[in-house]
């Protein structure tokens, strides 16, 4: 039987949060944005979509792996959704995106202000690694 460490609840609501930003901007972008072609593939608009979707992804594999780096990553990802945000508001029909990417930004802002020790239980043997 494959060894389970529990993960702090905190992180848990931040992968979620993580994953369902990364499957809102994923899907919009490409089943919406795409379509509807104009301002929604505006290159700049665009790119932020699919980096947000990106850095959400990366986001979530970093807490589910117990990397040291988790909370960098999560302050970089907040950062990126924060924008990815402010971008899909000026555009019409994109509220799922702009809640996706605000609710992850604020679950990433908390996780990555707990320092790298958050969720130290399943990172403990990962940060004695590393130093």
């Amino acid at each position: 039987m494959p060894h389970k460490t529990a993960i702090s609840t905190e992180m848990t609501r931040c992968i979620e949060q993580c994953l369902a930003c990364y499957t809102t901007c994923q899907q919009t972008a490409l089943q919406h944005c795409l379509e509807l072609g104009g301002d929604h593939v505006e290159p700049g608009h665009f790119r932020l979509m699919l980096d947000c979707a990106e850095v959400c992804r990366a986001s979530a594999a970093l807490m589910i792996n117990g990397s040291p780096y988790h909370t960098e990553q999560c302050r970089l990802c907040a950062q990126i959704c924060r924008a990815c945000a402010a971008s899909c508001a000026e555009l019409d029909d994109m509220e799922d995106c702009v809640q996706a990417c605000e609710r992850c930004a604020e679950s990433c802002e908390a996780m990555a202000a707990q320092g790298p020790q958050a969720g130290k239980a399943r990172h403990r043997g990962a940060a004695a690694r590393t130093q």
